[in-house]
């Protein structure tokens, strides 16, 4: 389905059944588009891709907007709102292969590795706008909660769940539902729900990544100093900066490297074209992260990096510009640095 504005919302639901007596079109639409975000980050969590989540959360608003009439208020409505977006979002899954990034699916490779044939977008594990998926204020442990949980490490994690497992740790250990509420949404028993969850669990403890650190001063200016490497191409500042074990990726290419010597003989051979590159700040699945124009001004990928212990641990290059920079707020052509 075709992403759309809260007007088209009301178009589309004026056309089909009508909204609630007891509110108005607009009034209707408000109250819908306030849980907007939210769904977006679960459907998000639950479907690995910011396009599909985008859809799933349109589809889920029309459907309430339908049949919101048949709502008895039995539940809350954001209760309502999170069965039908679970409902949409295991339809979608149904025969679905599960997303990953290129180290979910291989071993790495050498910097002679040519980089092959990329694969098709439903391969991968793609990035998110924070703003798109996480709530601009609030408490700050649940925020940073939230945070954690879109990390490229975390989707990843999720998606090796089973569609209804996954559903259940997102519920219970992200959102804090409780057993009883996962069991009404799910149409299932508190055993079950709580058997899914030790299950999921289990799964997630095999492959578990450390926790991302907090983005504080000694970060920022991490941060500051890669911005500074990246655009000079000084590979001898930048080494400076990478962890002996860090990882590049480049999706839709399955060839990943590790290790930082790889990492920088990479940069110098078929990454030269990085060179003269410009970097503009975005923030992606609560990490820092950079929209990457070529020398020439054009786009060449969004970068979202993976930092512990003083060091820059991974990077991972998605290049399907046409899409993402326009998810991300970015130009087409690099149009320098906004003013101070």
């Amino acid at each position: 389905m075709k992403r759309s504005a809260t007007s088209e919302i009301t178009v589309e639901g004026a056309a089909g059944d009508g909204g609630a007596p007891d509110a108005a079109p607009g009034e209707l639409a408000d109250r819908l588009e306030a849980y907007r975000t939210e769904l977006t980050g679960y459907c998000y969590r639950m479907l690995g891709s910011a396009f599909e989540a985008e859809d799933a959360v349109q589809e889920t608003m029309v459907r309430a907007w339908r049949a919101h009439d048949r709502f008895e208020g039995r539940a809350s409505l954001r209760s309502w709102l999170y069965r039908i977006a679970t409902n949409v979002c295991l339809d979608l899954l149904k025969g679905s292969r599960r997303r990953a990034r290129p180290m979910d699916l291989a071993s790495p490779a050498s910097v002679d590795t040519p980089i092959g044939t990329g694969l098709p977008e439903a391969t991968w594990i793609g990035p998110v706008p924070d703003a798109r998926v996480l709530a601009a204020a609030g408490d700050p442990a649940e925020r940073a909660v939230s945070r954690e949980s879109v990390r490229l490490a975390f989707i990843a994690a999720l998606q090796r769940l089973a569609p209804r497992q996954r559903a259940v740790l997102i519920l219970r250990e992200v959102l804090s539902w409780s057993a009883r509420e996962v069991a009404e949404l799910l149409g299932s028993s508190v055993a079950s729900v709580n058997s899914a969850l030790q299950r999921a669990r289990a799964t997630l403890a095999a492959s578990a990544e450390a926790p991302a650190e907090p983005l504080d001063d000694s970060q920022q200016e991490l941060l500051r100093r890669y911005v500074d490497a990246f655009e000079r191409f000084d590979l001898d500042a930048l080494t400076a900066l990478l962890h002996e074990d860090s990882t590049l990726s480049m999706p839709p290419y399955a060839l990943w490297l590790r290790g930082r010597a790889d990492f920088l003989a990479w940069l110098r051979g078929p990454g030269g074209g990085c060179a003269g590159s410009h970097l503009v700040p975005v923030a992606a699945n609560g990490r820092p992260a950079f929209g990457q124009y070529r020398a020439d001004g054009l786009p060449w990928a969004i970068q979202v990096l993976d930092v512990a212990d003083g060091r820059i641990t991974g990077l991972h290059s998605f290049l399907d510009t046409e899409r993402l920079f326009p998810l991300f707020g970015l130009p087409l052509r690099y149009g320098g640095p906004k003013p101070a």
